[in-house]
């Protein structure tokens, strides 16, 4: 993949991504559906079956895929009360059908691009879970395809749909608190230890094979198999990536800032004794011009002791003005905190998605890729900072690690044959 000039095309707006497109389609009309598709249907896609189940003025889920038959089944049972609905185990079965418009992937990490990569060569809009990509690199390169085919390709940081932060986006950007010189992210949460498990055999009827599909093969495991899959470096990015991305986003977006200059990052296991691969602990300094984006994890307290729950803080000259789940609330210096509005809102970002999809409108999303990717990789680098244990510096430009050539090797992955990346 070519080293090109990326913060044009990443950090530009959305009307200037949809710019180039593999001939863009007309405007759809208003009141067509869009046939709509399922890609994994674990515990965040059933979340999508639930909320796109109930946007019937803008869609019909018309399919669903997913490597493990119980899952599908009992998502295909429910799906299906309301009108038939086809059930894949491959997805790439699925992306055959031309009748369907778009997709949402809410499979594992490491198959998040691979998979938005196929969909776009399918010609499909898709809305892809957070974080975006296993790698820095795929979040480039999903990024680059959303432009190439003009698709709308939504990310999951649903937090850019609530309009509480979008309103305290707008009154940091009016110098509502003055200067804003440092933004902490906070992701402070207990998740519960998962202990140790031997390798086994699959469960039945899984097709565990393409479970893996451009991971390293290894054996099955418990440990590394539904939602545990998080905790492992080759399927998973922790919990930066997993709920930290959420308040990196929200961070970056406050600020106003794209790629940093620098990294420095340190964490580990003070809590856990298991099978986990990934910190407990977490704290990365992202390193900007004139100003610091600090990301603060912890998974072994829980936030209500501390008054405040995983959320976002802007220090500024004159107050400070917190993002969190119960919406967006401005304290300034000698005077009571005054609330802005709501927090995030999944179900806004699904419907502006689906809107943005209809009317083959990529300018209207809320929560674009060209954004996703940036705090995707974000939380790549504060994983690679982790791994390496050193000071990472960054040409913002190109998306390389300066000076350090066994971090940069880190920014990608080998895919295992028969799984390489798509072309698009």
């Amino acid at each position: 993949m070519s080293d090109l000039s990326r913060r044009e095309f990443l950090i530009g707006s959305s009307a200037t991504l949809a710019a180039t497109v593999w001939s863009r389609e007309a405007a759809s009309d208003p009141t067509r559906r869009l046939r709509h598709a399922i890609i994994g249907v674990g515990g965040q896609g059933t979340n999508h079956a639930k909320t796109l189940s109930k946007m019937t003025d803008l869609c019909e889920i018309v399919a669903i895929a997913d490597v493990d038959p119980e899952r599908r089944e009992r998502a295909a049972k429910v799906l299906s009360e309301r009108a038939p609905i086809q059930v894949y185990e491959d997805f790439r079965k699925l992306l055959e059908d031309p009748s369907i418009d778009s997709v949402t992937v809410a499979t594992p990490d490491h198959w998040h691009t691979p998979v938005a990569l196929h969909a776009l060569q399918a010609r499909k809009h898709v809305y892809v879970e957070k974080p975006c990509s296993h790698n820095a690199r795929e979040a480039l390169l999903l990024a680059e395809a959303a432009k190439k085919t003009g698709k709308c390709v939504q990310h999951g940081t649903q937090g850019r749909s609530g309009k509480g932060f979008i309103d305290g986006v707008k009154f940091l950007r009016e110098g509502g608190i003055g200067k804003v010189r440092l933004a902490k992210a906070i992701n402070h949460q207990f998740r519960e230890p998962i202990g140790r498990e031997p390798d086994s055999d699959p469960p039945p009827g899984v097709n565990y094979d393409l479970w893996l599909g451009p991971a390293p093969k290894r054996p099955f495991s418990k440990n590394r198999w539904h939602y545990n899959w998080h905790w492992w470096w080759d399927t998973g990015t922790g919990d930066i990536g997993n709920d930290g991305v959420h308040q990196v986003d929200q961070a970056r977006w406050g600020l106003g800032v794209g790629l940093p200059k620098a990294v420095t990052a340190s964490g580990g296991q003070l809590f856990y004794d298991d099978d986990h691969e990934t910190p407990d602990t977490q704290i990365v300094t992202y390193e900007y011009d004139d100003c610091y984006l600090v990301y603060e994890m912890r998974l072994w307290t829980d936030y209500p002791l501390e008054g405040h729950d995983n959320g976002v803080i802007f220090y500024g000259d004159g107050g400070i003005v917190e993002f969190g789940r119960k919406g967006c609330i401005v304290t300034r210096i000698g005077k009571e905190p005054e609330p802005l509005g709501g927090g995030s809102d999944f179900t806004e970002n699904i419907r502006n998605f689906l809107v943005c999809a209809r009317d083959n409108n990529p300018a209207g999303l809320n929560a674009p890729i060209s954004e996703g990717a940036l705090s995707t990789i974000l939380s790549h680098l504060g994983n690679i900072g982790v791994r390496v244990g050193r000071r990472l510096r960054l040409d913002p430009e190109t998306c390389r690690i300066l000076d350090d050539p066994e971090a940069d090797s880190m920014l990608g992955r080998t895919y295992r044959e028969g799984y390489e990346l798509p072309v698009v």
